[in-house]
């Protein structure tokens, strides 16, 4: 179980935009060596987030800063942490391919000597990492499903698009929207498709649905990205006026949208947070040889953005000060 960790500033954070990728040797000049940071996806508006802010955190601590992406593949991510121990990193920040199959990967680095820092997504198993912070995706998904239940009247038919599989978050913010929507029984879901995250395949999985569902009033979607190619969907078939879309991330252009009104909310990842606190307790450990906290799992609470609040958010994942 996770948790709760003291919600971190994030007010007037801001989001850094460095390099994508380096090949940094372990060692930098003053000889406190290098972090690797392997993302998901640098082309993800959120990935890039959290990929940027975590080497400007590790740079601002002093140390050096590889950046890298497996793109859900285990066989790419695996490759990435061979590098990372044949090069001798300091500490490696994984944002995991999936629950369990990272598992092998972060054990194979813990054997070496290197210890590995969770986030953004979790292990299934305990006790190889040293840390698992991740946001509170449940407690995100019922802020958001609660925002779409209302914009929706409490009644319609709508249908879902889900993240891969091979990711715990896609299911536990799919099990919070249905906690909160089977609590009104004229919501009825029509149709449910994965599509991993990505914004064209949701724009194609959208596409078929709306020919089996021509009448759908909501659309509930467990990213920003894959609300986004919803949005693309729903616009070129004429529906987007009459129909109410739900996003998790709280990215520029899901800001955008709920501003002009084609999202209903995105809820908003502490990202600048969870990153904070990963590259704290990486540099803690490193040093010290302790995380500073007791337990592995961490989560940090998630924020909404609707038309009522969006003027306060100026740029991904920031507040306005």
């Amino acid at each position: 179980m996770f948790r709760k960790v003291a919600t971190l500033t994030i007010i007037g954070a801001t989001v850094f935009a460095l390099a994508g990728c380096s090949a940094t040797p372990a060692s930098d000049a003053n000889g406190k060596g290098t972090i690797a940071v392997i993302a998901v996806d640098l082309a993800s508006p959120y990935e890039r987030v959290l990929a940027d802010a975590a080497e400007a955190a590790i740079i601002e601590a002093g140390y050096e800063a590889t950046v890298n992406a497996h793109e859900l593949d285990p066989d790419r991510e695996n490759q990435l942490i061979d590098a990372a121990i044949s090069t001798k990193v300091k500490a490696i920040i994984l944002d995991p391919a999936g629950a369990d199959v990272s598992v092998a990967a972060v054990q194979k680095a813990t054997d070496a000597g290197i210890p590995v820092f969770i986030l953004n997504a979790e292990i299934s198993e305990q006790g190889i990492a040293k840390s698992q912070i991740v946001s509170n995706n449940a407690q995100g998904a019922l802020l958001g499903a609660e925002a779409w239940v209302e914009a929706m009247g409490g009644a319609g038919t709508y249908v879902e698009l889900i993240g891969p599989a091979t990711d715990n978050n896609a299911k536990v913010r799919s099990d919070g929207y249905a906690s909160v929507i089977s609590g009104y029984p004229d919501l009825v879901k029509v149709g449910a498709e994965t599509a991993n995250w990505l914004r064209g395949l949701a724009k194609e999985k959208m596409e078929g649905m709306i020919a089996a569902n021509p009448d759908i009033t909501g659309v509930i979607a467990g990213n920003d990205e894959m609300a986004l190619g919803a949005i693309e969907a729903l616009t070129q078939a004429g529906m987007i006026d009459r129909v109410k879309v739900l996003a998790f991330d709280g990215s520029v252009d899901a800001v955008e949208a709920v501003r002009s009104g084609t999202l209903v909310a995105t809820v908003l990842q502490p990202v600048l947070g969870v990153v904070d606190a990963t590259v704290a307790q990486a540099v803690s450990y490193i040093e010290t040889g302790e995380t500073g906290v007791d337990d592995e799992k961490q989560s940090i609470d998630c924020l909404i953005i609707t038309p009522e609040n969006e003027v306060k958010y100026v740029s991904a994942f920031t507040l306005e000060s």
